[in-house]
């Protein structure tokens, strides 16, 4: 068992964590206080082929590992965790549509996709559907000039702001067989957006309901099989949450960083605090963590990879636990560095901020024990 990364994938992490401290970094604070990251981004990042990660090579994409993936998300987080997730949810609905869409729907949107002029949002959540995602309202009524649209979706990352939308409706009867994927272009008559929400952290992703009065939408945007779009949402989570896992353990992992620079800086009782033992201590704990939540992290991407038979219960339990785990850890660094972790111009209670919804995103923690449980039940028979 080789738990070294190779050369490749050590040079696609190094590329990444470049690109975000000289692209992202400098400006993540200011792109907070304007609540929006500058469009012009995303086809540098599309140019280093970044925007269709584990596209295949014949449409444009990367055709990388998921592995790979947590790889270029642990790297771009700890420039900034709310750029590297929004362009997570734009990679996830490209792997969808790589994956399961028509060669004529590939042939469409994967080129646009993977070079970043166009930027596109992951639609589930509804306001009366959250954790319970089968119970979606949102309908599609099929007609003759395509599929008409009636619903609303909620805290949509990029509503408003991205180029276009996966959208998982309602094309039959309830529950998850009666669901199926389209893709709506932004600027579709019927379709429009609320109101930017306020938020906790990741405050320069525009986040919105998106909502759809009589849209009308070509029934070649639908993704695969009509039917089959609650299956293809939860393929996409499983890539989805080894993603987001990967950028609360790098958002983690660069606020771990600067605190080991601070307690060699910061003197109290005359010495430099990185000198008491108590907080060497901690300083242990917070390495050992992050070092077991990487490893997890990279076992569950492995398993994905190799399509593995329980490898939607290992994503989530590498999401559980790395999300937990991160965020525990982004916290303990704020309290190592007392009254300055609180101040904006340390970065530490943006990271806080930031990493507390990756406890919540791509399923809360608490469907992720869910899911392992029912895993665990399934096995023991």
């Amino acid at each position: 068992m080789d738990f070294a990364l190779s050369d490749e994938q050590s040079a696609i992490f190094d590329m990444a964590y470049g690109f975000g401290q000289d692209e992202i970094a400098p400006f993540a604070r200011d792109w907070e206080a304007l609540g929006t990251i500058p469009k012009d981004l995303w086809p540098k990042i599309g140019a280093l082929g970044l925007g269709g990660i584990y596209v295949s090579e014949e449409h444009g994409g990367s055709g990388l590992s998921r592995l790979d993936a947590t790889l270029v998300f642990e790297a771009l987080a700890m420039a900034c965790p709310s750029v590297g997730s929004f362009l997570s949810i734009h990679n996830m609905c490209a792997g969808m549509i790589d994956k399961f869409a028509s060669a004529e729907v590939k042939a469409e949107w994967l080129p646009r996709l993977c070079t970043m002029q166009t930027v596109i949002s992951y639609c589930l959540t509804e306001p009366g559907s959250g954790s319970d995602a089968a119970a979606l309202k949102t309908r599609a009524e099929k007609t003759n000039e395509g599929y008409r649209l009636n619903g609303t979706k909620a805290f949509i990352s990029g509503g408003g702001y991205s180029d276009a939308y996966v959208v998982m409706v309602r094309s039959g009867e309830d529950g998850p067989k009666g669901i199926s994927t389209v893709i709506v272009e932004d600027g579709t008559p019927g379709l429009s957006f609320g109101a930017r929400e306020k938020k906790m952290g990741w405050l320069s992703q525009p986040t919105a309901q998106v909502q759809f009065d009589d849209c009308m939408v070509p029934l070649d945007n639908r993704i695969g099989e009509e039917g089959k779009g609650f299956t293809y949402a939860m393929a996409g989570l499983d890539g989805g949450r080894l993603n987001i896992s990967a950028g609360a353990l790098g958002g983690a992992q660069a606020a771990l960083d600067a605190t080991l620079i601070y307690m060699g800086e910061r003197k109290a009782f005359g010495r430099s605090i990185d000198q008491f033992q108590a907080l060497q201590f901690r300083l242990a704990d917070m390495e050992t963590e992050l070092q077991a939540a990487r490893t997890f992290l990279r076992q569950a991407a492995w398993k994905l990879d190799n399509a593995a038979p329980d490898a939607t219960k290992f994503c989530a339990m590498a999401k559980r636990f790395v999300t937990d785990t991160a965020f525990k850890v982004a916290n303990d660094c704020l309290q190592m560095h007392g009254g300055y972790g609180y101040l904006a111009d340390y970065g530490i209670e943006k990271i806080v901020r930031d990493l507390r919804v990756h406890q919540i995103l791509e399923g809360t923690n608490e469907i992720m024990r869910l899911i392992t449980a029912r895993a665990m039940l399934a096995e023991r028979g």
